[in-house]
Order: C-alpha cells, then structure tokens, then sequence
C-alpha cells in the first residue's frame, strides 16, 4: 500500500476560535484518528506548533547557519498532518475530505515516493 501524507493547512492570522469550539474540533479530530486506527491506515500524525517556532538549517558552501524560521512568509502554513496507509489516491482523498471536515480547514493530499 502507498503511504499519502494529509497536511493541515492553518492559517495562523486568523482570530482565534473560542476555547468550547476548539474542544469540539479536537473531539472531532479525535474520532477522524480512532476511525483511521480501526481501519488501519493510521501511520503516524500530530500537530505542529506556530511556525515563530520553527529554526531554519541551512547549508550553503560547506558552511551551516541557524535561523529563526519560518522558512516562508505566508499566510498558510502546515499546523498539522496526518501519514496515512492507502490502497490508492482516491482512498486517501476519501480520508482527507474526513480530515478537513474534522479539523475545519483545507488538507493537501501529497504521496510519499515509492521505495525501492
């Protein structure tokens, strides 16, 4: 079976929600998880601290630096993700359109490379 990982588009712009609605999205989640678990895609997932969090390492030339990250000014960025077993891309779109229901907000779908 391919593995697809699920990222979580967030946008951390935006207000936040108030603390009952995000107990509700995380119950939601939650049952998304225990669902992927029983029907054994679950790999592997989480969530992901802001991306102020993030340190960039970077080598150019031999040399290495450390920067605070993030990598990229945007908008969006990945606050979550999901790695999931399945037979096929339109299992895994099936999964992720569970997924963004669950967690509110826009999942991108990317295949792992095949292993040798």
């Amino acid at each position: 079976m391919k593995q697809y990982m699920l990222a979580v588009q967030f946008d951390y712009t935006a207000p936040s929600l108030p603390d009952d609605e995000v107990q509700t999205l995380y119950g939601d989640v939650e049952r998304v998880n225990e669902e992927l678990r029983k029907a054994g895609a679950w790999v592997f997932g989480g969530g992901l601290l802001a991306p102020s969090s993030s340190t960039v390492v970077r080598v150019e030339g031999g040399d290495t630096t450390m920067t605070d990250g993030p990598y990229a000014e945007t908008k969006e960025t990945i606050g979550g993700f999901w790695v999931l077993r399945c037979a096929d891309l339109d299992e895994a779109l099936a999964w992720a359109e569970k997924c963004s229901r669950a967690c509110r907000g826009p999942i991108e779908v990317r295949p792992f490379e095949d292993e040798d």
